[in-house]
């Protein structure tokens, strides 16, 4: 039953608690009586189904949901409370304690307001209900928008990096090709780059570029039907107020904690706001991989002169041909490249590229253990060391990727 948990029983309830065992949560305790005093109360999960579609509480602000993994199994249950919350005009935060991704994922889709990690951070919480607070004000009955209003007549060009086997570089060359386009303008004065860290579990561009992975990353992939222009740029982080950065999220997650639709969403975004969009794809196939290359103007992969890309691009080109998808999108580069004098190297790169039937188009030199510390020190190469020769083939390059997507536009 709903109570206050102190004496003063006359003191209306402005929020409640609800979990199946509040003791559990005694720091969430502390942080609802440091914000409300004695104006709240604790329900069990049954008792605020019954209490929410109650008169007495339309005064409430906000339930804090506070579940652990064993709730989990009562899940149907605690998103038809967030539903009927929602419904009441009643905000919801999630105090989730160890729950799975995917678990937190379905919550705040059909319509938890914010979330909070347990044991609660600072004045998480405060922040918590001040944030579910103002989006309240912004818009009453939230409601999905469309995903960009009015496009650019000329949507982004779109160039997704894939490496076809672990350590092969492929976050390396999309941070520095993202950085040289946004640096050396090849689309002009007004040209804006964005880079998307799509690998959302162990994605590194962050790191290249000493950025913090912000909150509002996983929240965005959490509810993509929501999200606007501004919710995008929210969600990204600046570099040098030059380059626009999507990092992965800041916890691990699911690679199919995003859907087809998610993806194409936040490219149809990107795309509306930027002349050049550069994706950073994981290196397993997942089901929104046939997106971005559907989408990509160019999709790059990157290579090794080893056996194991040699099985992985068989493989990749066999299953693109038996979902007829566009593999003629697919263009090798191959990095750590042998000398000019390496005539055994440069033989072996022919015997690859006939057994395969494929092209390798561009080769990067080995960039050593200048690659290690431009990334030790986040910068990209054009700072941490622009005369070194992997920079200057990095934006042959990219001059080389974007002249051929102007060329097929043209052509077309």
């Amino acid at each position: 039953m709903l109570e206050n948990t102190d004496q003063d029983y006359d003191t209306p309830i402005r929020a409640c608690t609800v979990s199946s065992d509040i003791l559990k949560f005694d720091l969430l305790i502390e942080d609802m009586e440091a914000l409300l005093g004695d104006a709240w109360g604790d329900l069990s999960f049954s008792e605020a189904h019954s209490f929410v579609g109650q008169a007495d509480a339309t005064s409430l602000e906000f339930l804090a949901i506070a579940l652990n993994t064993q709730d989990e199994a009562d899940a149907d249950a605690i998103i038809e409370l967030i539903r009927k919350a929602k419904h009441n005009d009643i905000n919801t935060i999630i105090v989730a304690n160890n729950i799975t991704p995917n678990f937190l994922h379905r919550l705040l889709r059909n319509g938890a307001n914010e979330f909070v990690p347990y044991p609660l951070p600072k004045d998480e919480l405060k922040t918590a209900v001040q944030n579910a607070n103002a989006a309240k004000v912004v818009t009453p009955i939230p409601q999905p928008q469309p995903m960009a209003a009015a496009p650019r007549a000329t949507q982004g060009k779109l160039v997704a990096i894939h490496g076809l086997a672990g350590g092969v570089g492929a976050t390396m060359l999309a941070v520095n090709l993202a950085w040289e386009a946004a640096t050396l303008n090849p689309k002009g004065p007004n040209a804006k780059v964005c880079l998307l860290d799509l690998d959302l579990q162990f994605g590194s561009a962050a790191t290249y570029l000493d950025l913090e992975r912000k909150s509002s990353v996983l929240e965005m992939w959490a509810d993509t039907e929501i999200v606007d222009a501004d919710n995008f740029k929210q969600a990204l982080s600046s570099y040098k107020d030059k380059l626009s950065v999507l990092t992965s999220p800041n916890e691990l997650v699911p690679l199919d904690l995003i859907t087809s639709e998610d993806v194409m969403r936040i490219l149809d975004i990107a795309r509306a706001q930027f002349d050049i969009v550069i994706v950073n794809m994981p290196q397993t196939l997942v089901t929104w991989s046939e997106a971005v290359l559907n989408e990509a103007n160019i999709y790059l992969n990157l290579i090794d002169i080893d056996m194991r890309t040699a099985q992985n691009i068989i493989r990749l080109v066999s299953a693109l041909q038996a979902e007829n998808l566009p593999y003629n999108k697919l263009r090798y580069v191959l990095n750590r490249a042998p000398k000019f004098t390496d005539l055994n190297g440069k033989n072996r790169i022919k015997r690859l590229s006939d057994s395969l039937g494929i092209t390798v188009e561009f080769s990067l030199p080995d960039g050593g253990k200048t690659v290690v510390n431009a990334c030790d020190h986040g910068e990209p190469l054009g700072l941490a060391s622009p005369k070194s020769p992997l920079r200057k083939e990095i934006v042959k390059l990219l001059k080389a990727i974007l002249d051929e997507i102007e060329f097929v536009a043209k052509a077309a």
